[in-house]
């Protein structure tokens, strides 16, 4: 993930513990962005909280991309082991979302607040 390892938000620790059991993650772009972009006025997010990620899906010339977003997880989080696990709960999120499968076949563990 983009230069996330210098302040504690690396996902590739995350990823790589779901590479065991999901092979097709090897064909998904994973990105870290400053906060969510709003697409154009009027444009809202669907319900009132900030997202913590976003799961794009491939397009012509374009790889499937998850996104996470630094700020509102670093705003959540109180430390780096808490931002760890969340960093590790969005990115299984948004990878089931891309692959159609729930994030408990992504990660057995998951929800089991580690």
């Amino acid at each position: 993930m983009d230069g996330a390892a210098r302040d504690g938000l690396d996902g590739q620790d995350a990823v790589e513990r779901l590479e065991r059991h999901v092979p097709q993650i090897a064909d998904i772009d994973f990105v870290v962005q400053e906060v969510p972009r709003l697409q154009g006025p009027g444009d809202d997010w669907q319900d009132e909280a900030v997202p913590l990620g976003a799961a794009l899906e491939a397009r012509k010339g374009r790889p499937a991309q998850v996104v996470v977003y630094r700020r509102p997880v670093e705003i959540r989080a109180k430390g780096r082991d808490e931002r760890a696990l969340l960093v590790h709960e969005v990115v299984v999120e948004q990878v089931a979302d891309v692959l159609g499968l729930t994030p408990e076949a992504v990660d057995p563990r998951y929800g089991e607040g580690e």
